[in-house]
């Protein structure tokens, strides 16, 4: 239990630290968890489920080579990869935010140690430091957001793409 309650204000000493900035960033990476997290989850639990229907289906029709069968399997095909797909431009877009949203924590920063500087002038390096800390937090915070996403995101989509091109090996069309 100290432990937790260690972690919170660590946590909260890190976001008085940053600025409410880090805020945004946080329910981004939280989302953008949660998004693929619930695609690895579709990959793992329900793709191989609804593939084994797809091509139950195909083998039991007795017509795979006419125009009609072949608009059917396209279809089947579409209506796979619009599943697989799902969420992932999402998820790329979160990604892409993230140290964006860094960046905003960098103009609030500065503009803090801008106010320090008008009124306080440049004499006194203290109270320019946590203006200038509120603006580089922030900012480190999206990009290991964002590099988090990258990676996962890149193989997610990865497995994606090769769950499709499976799936497309399966129908055969002849």
């Amino acid at each position: 239990m100290l432990f937790l309650i260690e972690l919170i204000e660590s946590v909260r000493g890190f976001i008085a630290t940053g600025g409410n900035v880090l805020y945004f960033v946080a329910f981004a990476l939280l989302l953008m968890w949660i998004l693929m997290i619930e695609r690895y989850w579709f990959l793992a639990a329900n793709y191989p489920s609804m593939r084994k229907r797809i091509i139950g289906n195909w083998d039991a029709r007795e017509d795979t080579t006419s125009w009609y069968a072949h608009r059917i399997r396209e279809t089947w095909i579409s209506e796979a990869t619009e599943k697989l797909e799902q969420n992932m431009i999402t998820i790329r877009t979160i990604v892409a935010m993230c140290p964006l949203i860094g960046l905003l924590g960098t103009v609030t920063g500065m503009i803090g140690v801008f106010e320090v500087m008008a009124q306080q002038g440049t004499g006194n390096p203290r109270l320019m430091a946590s203006g200038i800390s509120m603006a580089t937090i922030p900012t480190m915070a999206g990009m290991v957001a964002a590099l988090s996403g990258v990676f996962f995101s890149s193989r997610l989509d990865a497995k994606v793409k090769l769950a499709k091109a499976e799936l497309v090996d399966s129908l055969p069309h002849h």
